[in-house]
């Protein structure tokens, strides 16, 4: 896979308001460890691979759990996630796959029950804002880093 373009040098202007964006999101009150779930479920949805290896790393970093992130997947099977964690990742879901959900009355109604008014448009930010670097991510062709190992070709 090669690289199409790096967006921060190709419109800087854009990419600093994706940057301002995102640290509106990051102080905007919702959970540090729900905001990696939500980047990390859209993330999955769309085959983002430098997403999923950022966001892996990062909800790692702020104390999740391994068992947590390779269950993700499964949310909806496991145990492992509160009431409030299964509505956004409904609700990322049914954002992300808007197409098909038509954003469902049940999953509003499950954020609605566990978010205040401010934190559903924050919620809703962070999905598209996630579903943007997304699609940065992929369209663009940005690679994750990789260990040296990962590259060696079997003889």
């Amino acid at each position: 896979m090669t690289p199409r373009l790096n967006p921060a040098t190709a419109a800087p202007d854009a990419y600093k308001a994706m940057v301002a964006l995102e640290k509106y999101i990051q102080g905007s009150g919702l959970e540090s460890s729900l905001i990696e779930l939500v980047k990390m479920r859209a993330s999955q949805i769309n085959g983002c691979a430098f997403c999923l290896d950022m966001h892996s790393k990062d909800a790692r970093a702020r104390g999740e759990t391994e068992q947590r992130l390779y269950l993700l997947n499964a949310w909806r099977e496991s145990p492992l996630y509160t009431d409030r964690e299964r509505a956004a990742l409904g609700w990322t879901e049914a954002l992300t796959l808007v197409a098909q959900t038509q954003a469902p009355d049940q999953d509003y109604a499950a954020v609605k029950s566990h978010f205040n008014d401010a934190e559903q448009v924050n919620l809703t930010l962070l999905i598209g804002a996630i579903n943007t670097w997304n699609r940065f991510a992929i369209g663009f062709r940005m690679l994750h880093p990789t260990p040296a190992v990962a590259h060696a070709k079997a003889s």
